[in-house]
């Protein structure tokens, strides 16, 4: 068997074992090293592809989807620094549990740290911010190579999909020549079933569960991201009767029944903000499902009344409790918990949770009728969204806008952000994946620096059709930074947070042929935002004041801390 020949069956043999893992998404970025693995890829039609010939776009681009489908994706680019783009996407992979199979082509071990172009050490290059990670064998003529890449490939997609779910890594070293035969062959695979377990309480937990839920009146759920299901969720919580603390990127917030509207409450950041309210609702039991919402009132919340019982429900045995009050860690998938009980009757502490939250809710609805600011605006745009739509919001301000100006709605709306680790990279890539998984138009609330630092995420558009609506709220620099004690330091708070750019984005939208609108207020706003879509992508910049937003914002939380005051100081 010549060199083309075996090269050929070994990357045949990669392909068909993904397929069978049932693996359809592949997103492609160009490159020599790996032009076997791409040929192989793209003459097999069972696949979705995607291209994008920025790795680091194409990282984030490959979680979008990931994020929504929650089954791995094939992420594949040559040697060299190429594949070190892609880490930024792994380690939020990594940390908001997403599955990814991320396949780097390498320089064979002859070529190794001896001074060849494009090679790099990609042993081990993510560290352990993957799952698992394995060196392949060189192609060639050998009995043992092609059942060892069938069944590393499924260890691979079976760790990635186990929960907690996340991306691993297969580093491929290729000879040249690097050219495959493009004839249809047959392969031969043996592994075509791997079965993935779930994770279930045991007898003695579910009774003492179901007792807590019978018996205790002041308890609260809390619903934070990275739930593998939803469904079934406020059959539950009606039962028990108590509030649900429902994070957005929970996707509780939409399409609640009826009869449960009552339990879900939005705003429990602006309500935990009064001292009074707060005092008058400490819980005796606490239960969190999935990550814990990022709201810092909450947070204080908690960590100031310690419940006695606080038990968090996650997948995974990490302990997720950074401010070190959970009691109960109990490593199951969440739905397995929603255990109906006799249905409880509807009590005062409920009932001080769903008024104050309707007060609030009541002076959000003012706000964004008579404020300009862009908590004011990003509510527009919510009250906007039609149902059937996406809605992906930046780090940073815009997911905590989100947070107090998305209120319950009966649309159907899913939100989706990268909370892994918060950052604002790839946030425009990763929203286009979402929209090439969903199919669905797709709202990205943006600021300013984080569309800067991911417009490459555009380059996607040029390689497929896509239906994204980006509005930036462009403050000339870091909003959040204001809320935040350096702002005190007046003599290099601009300089060091602040950091404005000066810029404006028409030229950007003219490069990728977008629609775009500048706006400068409200009116404008809602204006532009009811005129049809015409373009693929749609940009609209919002001119805003970071010191007015500043100065807004808190005037809202004084306004309704004042009213919750003059109620439970009384």
């Amino acid at each position: 068997m010549n060199n083309s020949s075996f090269l050929t069956s070994y990357v045949n043999q990669f392909v068909e074992t993904v397929k069978q893992a049932g693996v359809r998404d592949v997103v492609i970025c160009p490159g020599s090293r790996s032009t076997p693995l791409a040929y192989a890829f793209v003459k097999e039609e069972s696949f979705r592809f995607y291209r994008q010939i920025d790795e680091r776009s194409a990282a984030y681009f490959a979680l979008g989807i990931a994020k929504v489908k929650k089954s791995p994706v094939v992420l594949l680019c040559t040697s060299g620094t190429a594949a070190a783009n892609f880490f930024p996407a792994i380690v939020e992979a990594y940390y908001a549990r997403i599955p990814l199979l991320v396949v780097t082509a390498d320089r064979p071990h002859e070529l190794r740290e001896v001074g060849a172009p494009q090679a790099i050490d990609q042993i081990h290059l993510f560290g352990k911010h993957v799952k698992w990670t394995v060196d392949f064998p060189i192609p060639e003529d050998n009995d043992e190579n092609l059942p060892f890449i069938e069944r590393h490939i499924h260890r691979a997609i079976s760790t990635a999909k186990a929960l907690p779910m996340g991306p691993v890594h297969i580093n491929v070293p290729f000879r040249e020549p690097l050219l495959i035969d493009m004839v249809p062959t047959e392969t031969t695979t043996q592994v075509t079933f791997t079965e993935m377990g779930q994770l279930v309480p045991g007898d003695e937990f579910v009774t003492w569960f179901k007792e807590v839920l019978q018996e205790k009146e002041k308890g609260i759920f809390i619903v934070g991201d990275s739930l593998q299901t939803i469904e079934g969720f406020w059959n539950f919580a009606k039962t028990v009767q108590w509030p649900v603390l429902v994070d957005p990127l929970s996707n509780l917030r939409s399409n609640i029944p009826e009869d449960c509207i009552h339990l879900c409450i939005d705003q429990y950041d602006a309500i935990l903000k009064d001292n009074a309210f707060k005092d008058s609702v400490i819980p005796d039991v606490v239960i969190r499902f999935g990550a814990q919402p990022v709201s810092k009132p909450l947070t204080q919340f908690l960590k100031g009344c310690k419940p006695k019982v606080f038990v968090a429900v996650d997948e995974s045995s990490l302990f997720r409790d950074s401010i070190h009050v959970v009691t109960h860690h109990v490593q199951v998938a969440a739905a397995s918990l929603w255990i109906p009980i006799k249905e409880k009757q509807r009590t005062s502490y409920l009932d001080n949770w769903s008024r104050a939250n309707d007060i609030a809710t009541e002076h959000i609805h003012t706000y964004i009728k008579t404020e300009e600011d862009e908590g004011a605006l990003a509510g527009t745009l919510f009250e906007y969204l039609p149902s059937g739509v996406d809605l992906f919001a930046s780090s940073s301000m815009p997911i905590r806008d989100v947070d107090t100006f998305f209120n319950k709605t009966s649309k159907d709306i899913q939100i989706y952000c990268n909370r892994g680790t918060n950052g604002i990279d790839g946030v425009v890539s990763t929203s286009m994946g979402v929209q090439a998984a969903t199919s669905r138009p797709v709202y990205l609330l943006i600021g300013d620096l984080a569309f800067l630092h991911d417009v490459n995420g555009l380059i996607v558009s040029r390689f497929q059709q896509t239906d994204i609506t980006i509005v930036v709220m462009n403050n000339d620099g870091g909003g959040i930074f204001s809320y935040l004690p350096q702002s005190a330091e007046t003599n290099y708070f601009e300089h060091l947070f602040g950091t404005p750019t000066g810029l404006e984005f028409s030229h950007i939208a003219a490069m990728y042929d977008a629609q775009y609108d500048a706006v400068h207020s409200k009116e404008e706003f809602q204006k532009v935002i009811n005129q049809p879509k015409k373009n693929d992508i749609r940009i609209i910049e919002v001119v805003t004041n970071r010191q007015v937003n500043t100065e807004t914002h808190r005037k809202l939380w004084t306004s309704i801390s004042k009213e919750l005051d003059s109620i439970w100081k009384a």
